[in-house]
């Protein structure tokens, strides 16, 4: 691939990812169990 291609690509993976992380936040049930689950760790 041409490296504009694949500099697009990662910038659109980049941008899905952060949209990602986004959306998980308005659900605050979800971010609960994370942090309890990183807590039953220690």
């Amino acid at each position: 691939m041409r490296p504009l291609a694949v500099r697009a690509l990662v910038w659109a993976a980049v941008a899905l990812a952060l949209l990602g992380t986004l959306m998980l936040y308005q659900r605050p049930d979800f971010l609960v169990n994370l942090a309890d689950q990183l807590w039953s760790c220690f």
